[in-house]
């Protein structure tokens, strides 16, 4: 019997001994309540309670927490069934608060991320709930935080993980997808044909343009060469005609031997004409060209004495 008691009593000892002497693992909190009321927290380390008087509330992790959002049906603002599913990271700060100002923490802080998902995919259309997910992930962020702040959370960070349109808005998005492609592929196809149409017709202007300047260059070049020509038959038919006015005879010559020669040309050249046989006179052709070679030589002799004779009559 006494052995009984003793074991009693020893096992009373040791249950007493952990309810009076508690440690509070690093990350975590516990409340204190004194017959079922809060009295404080107890940080990370070694703590001393009250048997009895004082007792354990509740064990809050101070750490920062990551909670899935479910999958969930949202209809955007065209009437677009999509689905969705996120992820929450939150932390406590306040473990009084977090502990006794809202029952089932994690259930309500669910509840009120999927509450905003809805209400924000479901401002926009179809296209801006695909193509602004950061826009969307703020707005839910703002709402929440505002929310649970009197709980003592804070919300650091939500994330829509996917947004998935029905198959059917997929396949369609994906032929609209494919048809816009084509259609800038055709219109980048357009414009490189109409560029390199510019450019041929350009070069083809630029080749006109230079061709009708090196023609018009041409032109000017055997017009002043025919010029030029002119001015010196005009020059040797002065002088002929100088020679003839002063009763020189081989001037007379060298006309006749000029056109005689020139027809002779003409009538060689002609083209309906194969084989020509026709009676000349040499020695009237090589008298006329004595004469032209007279006409030259009386000519040169006849400058330098000009020359001495105008000399003369100026020292005179």
């Amino acid at each position: 019997m006494g052995t009984i008691l003793a074991l009693i009593l020893l096992f009373a000892g040791v249950i007493i001994l952990f309810k009076t002497v508690r440690m509070v693992p690093q990350g975590y909190e516990w409340t204190v309540e004194r017959f079922g009321k809060y009295t404080h927290t107890m940080t990370p380390g070694l703590h001393f309670l009250v048997p009895v008087v004082y007792g354990v509330g509740r064990k809050i992790n101070m750490m920062e927490q990551v909670m899935d959002v479910p999958s969930q049906d949202v209809i955007t603002k065209d009437n677009a069934v999509v689905k969705v599913d996120g992820v929450v990271y939150f932390q406590v700060l306040d473990a009084a608060k977090a502990a006794y100002e809202v029952a089932t923490l994690e259930i309500a802080i669910l509840n009120l991320v999927m509450t905003n998902i809805r209400t924000a995919i479901g401002s926009m259309d179809l296209d801006e709930s695909l193509s602004k997910r950061d826009e969307i992930n703020t707005k839910v962020l703002v709402a929440v935080d505002q929310a649970t702040h009197p709980w003592g959370i804070k919300v650091n960070r939500i994330e829509l993980k996917d947004i998935q349109p029905p198959r059917d808005l997929v396949e369609s998005m994906a032929r609209q997808m494919k048809a816009e492609r084509e259609k800038r592929a055709n219109i980048l196809e357009a414009e490189g044909f109409r560029q390199a149409a510019i450019l041929k017709a350009e070069g083809e202007k630029q080749s006109v343009i230079l061709e009708a300047e090196g023609g018009r260059e041409a032109a000017f070049r055997e017009a002043e060469a025919r010029e030029r020509l002119a001015e010196a038959e005009a020059k040797a038919t002065q002088m002929v005609s100088d020679a003839i006015a002063s009763g020189n005879v081989q001037a007379i010559n060298y006309f006749v031997a000029q056109k005689y020669i020139e027809a002779f040309k003409a009538l060689a050249e002609a083209p309906n004409q194969k084989f020509v046989m026709m009676p000349m006179e040499s020695a009237g052709v090589i008298g006329s060209l004595g004469g032209i070679a007279e006409l030259a030589k009386e000519a040169m002799e006849r400058q330098p004495s000009g020359k001495v004779i105008a000399s003369s009559s100026v020292g005179s």
